[in-house]
C-alpha cells in the first residue's frame, strides 16, 4: 500500500473517531438533560395528584357550600319580596280608603 493511501485512511480513521466520540459525548448530555425531564415530569405528576386535585376538591366543596347559601339566600330575598309586595299592597289599599274618607268629609262640610 502506499504512504500517501495509508496517510490518507490514517488521517480519515483519526478524524471519524474524533467525530464518533463527540456523537458518543453529546449523545451522553443528551440522555442526561432526559433523565433530568423525566425526574421533573414525575415531580410535576405527584405535584398534580396530590396537591392541585385535593385543591380542587376543596374547592368544589366551598362552591357547593356557597350555592346551598346562596339558594337559601335567594328563598329568603323571595319571601322578603312577597311580604313587601304585600305591605304596598295594603298601604295602596289604606291610601285609597282614607282618600274616599277624607272626601267623605269634605263633601260632609
Amino acid at each position: 500500500m502506499d504512504d500517501k493511501t495509508f496517510e490518507l485512511l490514517e488521517k480519515m480513521y483519526s478524524e471519524f473517531t474524533g467525530r464518533f466520540e463527540k456523537l458518543e459525548t453529546g449523545q451522553e448530555q443528551i440522555t442526561r438533560r432526559l433523565d433530568k425531564l423525566e425526574v421533573g415530569q414525575k415531580k410535576i405528576d405527584i405535584k398534580l395528584e396530590h396537591d392541585i386535585s385535593n385543591s380542587l376538591q376543596s374547592l368544589h366543596e366551598g362552591v357547593a357550600g356557597n350555592t346551598a347559601t346562596l339558594k337559601e339566600h335567594t328563598e329568603r330575598l323571595n319571601a322578603i319580596e312577597n311580604k313587601v309586595d304585600y305591605i304596598t299592597m295594603s298601604i295602596t289599599s289604606q291610601d285609597k280608603r282614607l282618600k274616599v274618607v277624607e272626601s267623605s268629609k269634605k263633601k260632609a262640610k
